[in-house]
């Protein structure tokens, strides 16, 4: 056989237009959305890893390196320590301390040379809050220019360009707000009497570039003045102080020797532009190389045997790897399961491919094609289209998702063109390996499965039954490995290949009773649904798995989104809330009903200074009118009572126990309690001071974990109808109500109170790019696999439409009407859509509740590991089952319904032309 020649790949091209343009299609999405995946995860991990370095506090993630000068040395020597070159050259030290991938943001580094103790000033006119002196800290930083505005007056500098131990005058600047709180100016003249007396005197008066960053947070007091409270004895008042920092020239730092121990110091930021989520464990590396490593033991040499490195950034690494520990297994589960039926489409569009050039392929082997001549040429003409539309697809991922790798985008592409290429040259192969003389039915299948299929599947089960037990041993966050990942695509597996075998036996049971039927559309029906091949897997493959993935993803999104929604509702206690520390004007319950969106407004009054008179321990009361807040507790499902449980009784009006006497009646107030305090006073009555003074005597009748209007373990709700008259005002109001206005809400309540909206409370518990870029990421996992799903469906029923379309049209020719055709194709695809629909409802209900005990969402929905309401579950969400389940029915009959009517007008005469192959 002539080698693979342009020629014939030319010729194929031209004889099928469509089919080269669907593949070249198909394979530049698939590809795109294959390189947008590692893409998308590094995009979102980076971006949570800069905002919690730039959440946290400069002088947290910052690197500082601090040496003092060493003992011994003379007074020159440890002069000259301390000037600018040395530390310059020590600077540049500790830059080339720091390992790769740590990159150092310089223009936010600094580095000078500070006093660690302060000194006392005896100047009168520096404010003393409790009569004792302001103190100063004395610092020399390189670079003050370059990161302060001169506001008045000049910087600081040094008479004759150099000071000494010896020297007692120098020039200073400080800040805005030293300035403003110490009262001072350019021109005033501090003193500081330490081991020698210093004369400071304030030159120039500086406004900070960026006060929150990293140049400033060496030591905070050098930017703001600090209120002390100097030590004493335990429980005696402790007087205040005030501590400021004077701004020295970088040139006046060895004067610092005479007055006050001095450390030298390099402060270094790190780059937040410069940090990836992949170089993770590297920058953790780095920052311990410094801190007690290598790193450090080069500072050691060529800075200072006293050189120590300090930094909180490891513990900012720390808890921001657990976070992406904790979502990176619930990404890679939707990930394996869009990846896993991509794959089978690609599959099945080369085997769709083969199918309809099976007389083909036959045709050229039987003329002497080896097997190797045919599947290379197969594989250059499928090369010609999919090769180009890969690299389509990769482009525009690069485009649509910059600032990521390229290395994984490449290889997913690259993958995708790969199996696209592959998938009918190996069909091809393994269907024409031998030559025959005539095809054999493609619509019936073997008696007995083959060895080699039942060895396959039983792997496959054995295989799936781990990952599950995996995952519900060790769950999906402590290390379980790839194969929990691909655990809800091997149960779906499982699932295809069990409904494969067994799907056609009651089939064929039915079609001997449906004989006795009346017409020949039912029986034919199911003798034709009832008979399948090995080609049937991979459509119920995909539409299994994609089954599977999305009530996988919407029992994920569905948990997080309720544990987000009960966290917010916990901390509101409804759909919104007004509160204020005194008493809400009488009014503003009236305006509040009038905002959009609001249907109830139930008023409470929450004492939190409610003390029991045994031992004075504060505990929250809440007096309610039972039948609203009953009703509102419902409502919210936030403890629900009865409200008559809670009325007080006859007898406990609001005069009771009144005034500030010590209310001595005998009427009990019936309370609802938290379980801590029900366990506490248990069904005695017990007296409760209140903050007004007046006295209630409450015995506890109910009991519940939650009430709407106290946030927390320890609470009372009793009727304030009969509380002494005056106690507990109300001061809360809680909204119910749709889509509530916040502005009007806040317009509404003005000053009276703070409001708070639930909506808003659970927006805050996205925290992290991690959490919603996980979140879109899964979402787009399962758009895409249920799309996919549907095109394996469409491949599927396309792969036999030519087989249908001649049976109709053999069918009219003996009498067949169009109405009977419908029904017949109808009644051909339901046997096979509604199992599949039915066996996906199952399946996906079955992956959820064997592999929810491993799987833990608090991390994803909260950002953190604790959450108000518990462990995060994944719960079923019916519309993850059933929407996935009435689509293949719909899509299934729907196609069906379509091939006959377009059979129909085309007619028998052009279906059953002599010499097709059909």
């Amino acid at each position: 056989m002539n080698p693979v020649t342009a020629p014939w790949v030319r010729t194929r091209l031209r004889a099928a237009p469509a089919a080269a343009v669907a593949l070249a299609v198909l394979v530049a999405l698939t590809a795109c959305l294959a390189a947008a995946f590692p893409r998308a995860l590094d995009r979102y991990t980076d971006a949570g890893l800069r905002q919690a370095v730039e959440r946290a506090p400069a002088d947290v993630t910052g690197v500082l390196v601090s040496a003092a000068p060493a003992p011994g040395l003379d007074v020159a020597a440890a002069e000259d320590s301390l000037r600018p070159r040395p530390l310059a050259d020590g600077y540049r030290s500790v830059l080339d301390a720091v390992e790769s991938p740590l990159v150092v943001d310089e223009e936010q580094s600094s580095y000078g040379v500070r006093a660690t103790d302060s000194l006392p000033s005896p100047e009168e006119w520096l404010p003393r809050p409790d009569g004792l002196p302001a103190q100063m800290v004395l610092a020399a930083p390189q670079g003050l220019g370059d990161h302060a505005r001169l506001r008045s007056g000049r910087l600081p500098r040094v008479a004759g360009g150099r000071a000494g131990a010896s020297t007692t005058e120098l020039e200073a600047a400080v800040t805005e707000e030293t300035a403003r709180t110490l009262r001072m100016r350019a021109g005033s003249v501090v003193r500081l009497p330490g081991r020698r007396e210093l004369t400071v005197r304030v030159t120039g008066i500086v406004a900070p570039e960026r006060p929150d960053g990293a140049y400033w947070s060496v030591d905070p007091v050098l930017r703001s003045p600090s209120l002390r409270r100097a030590p004493g004895p335990p429980g005696a008042p402790a007087p205040t102080y005030w501590v400021g920092g004077l701004l020295l020239a970088p040139e006046a730092a060895p004067a610092l020797l005479g007055s006050a121990p001095v450390i030298r110091y390099w402060h270094l930021a790190p780059d937040p532009d410069a940090l990836h989520g992949r170089d993770l464990d590297g920058l953790a590396s780095a920052v311990a190389a410094v801190e007690s490593g290598p790193g450090l033991q080069r500072l050691h040499a060529t800075v200072s045997p006293l050189a120590d490195a300090t930094t909180g950034l490891d513990d900012v690494l720390t808890t921001y790897g657990r976070l992406r520990g904790d979502i990176g297994p619930l990404v890679a589960v939707a990930a394996s399961g869009a990846g896993t039926v991509a794959a089978v489409v690609l599959l099945m569009a080369g085997g769709l491919a083969g199918d309809r050039r099976r007389a083909e392929l036959a045709l050229l082997r039987a003329r002497g094609a080896s097997v190797r001549g045919l599947a290379g040429r197969l594989l250059a003409e499928t090369a010609v289209v999919a090769v180009p539309a890969g690299a389509l697809g990769l482009g525009a991922a690069l485009l649509a998702l910059p600032g990521a790798r390229l290395l994984p985008a490449l290889w997913a592409a690259v993958a995708v063109t790969a199996v696209a290429c592959l998938a009918l040259p190996l069909r091809a192969a393994a269907a024409h390996h031998r030559v025959r003389v005539h095809d054999d039915r493609r619509d019936a299948a073997s008696p007995r499965a083959s060895r080699r299929r039942t060895v396959a599947e039983l792997t496959v089960v054995v295989l799936a039954l781990g990952a599950v037990e995996v995952l519900r041993r060790r769950g999906a966050t402590d290390g379980a490995g790839g194969l929990v990942a691909m655990a809800p695509v091997l149960v779906g597996v499982i699932a295809a290949l069990v409904l494969v075998r067994l799907y056609p036996l009651p089939l064929r049971g039915l079609a001997r009773p449906a004989r006795r039927l009346r017409g020949a559309v039912g029986p034919l029906a199911l003798a034709r649904a009832g008979r399948t091949s090995a080609s049937t897997v991979l459509p119920l493959l995909a539409l299994l798995t994609a089954f599977t993935v999305a009530a996988f993803g919407g029992s994920v999104l569905g948990g997080v989104a309720d544990a987000r929604d009960r966290a917010a509702l916990l901390a509101v206690g409804a759909d919104a809330r007004v509160e204020a520390v005194e008493a809400l004007p009488s009014g503003l319950p009236a305006r509040l009903r009038q905002a959009p969106g609001v249907r109830e407004v139930t008023e409470a009054g929450v004492d939190h200074l409610a003390k029991t008179p045994d031992d004075g321990q504060s505990l929250p009361l809440a007096g309610v009118e039972p039948g609203a807040y009953a009703a509102l507790a419902g409502r919210t499902g936030l403890g629900a009572f009865p409200a008559g449980r809670l009325t007080r009784p006859d007898g406990a009006g609001g005069g009771h126990g009144s005034g500030h006497g010590d209310g001595s009646g005998d009427a009990v107030l019936p309370a609802l309690a938290s379980p801590a305090v029900a366990e506490r006073f248990g069904d005695r009555a017990f007296r409760l001071r209140l903050a007004d003074g007046g006295v209630a005597t409450l015995r506890i009748v109910l009991v519940r974990d939650r009430t709407p209007a106290v946030y927390g373990d320890d609470f009372l709700v009793v009727d304030r109808a009969g509380l002494p008259a005056g106690a507990a005002p109300p001061n809360v109001l809680l909204l119910t109500g749709d889509d509530l206005d916040a502005g009007a809400l806040r317009r509404a309540a003005g000053d009276a109170g703070t409001v708070h909206l639930r909506s808003e409370e659970r927006d805050s518990y996205v925290d992290s790019p991690l959490q919603s870029g996980a979140e879109r990421v899964y979402t787009a996992a399962v758009a895409a696999g249920a799309g996919y799903a549907a095109l394996a469906l469409l491949l599927s029923l396309a792969s036999t439409a030519p087989e249908r379309s001649a049976l109709l049209a053999r069918l009219r020719t003996m009498g067949l009407t169009r109405a009977q055709g419908r029904r017949l194709l109808v009644l051909e695809s339901l046997p096979q859509a509604l199992p599949a629909a039915l066996g996906g409802v199952l399946t996906g209900w079955a992956a959820v509740r064997l592999l929810s005990p491993g799987i833990d969402l608090t991390t994803i929905a909260m950002s953190t590991t604790a959450s108000p309401v518990g462990r995060a579950e994944l719960r079923t969400d019916p519309w993850s089952l059933a929407v996935p389940a009435v689509a293949v029915l719909v899509l299934a009959v729907g196609v069906a319904a379509a091939q006959a009517w377009w059979s129909g007008r085309r007619g028998a005469v052009a279906e059953l032309r002599a010499g097709d192959a059909r």
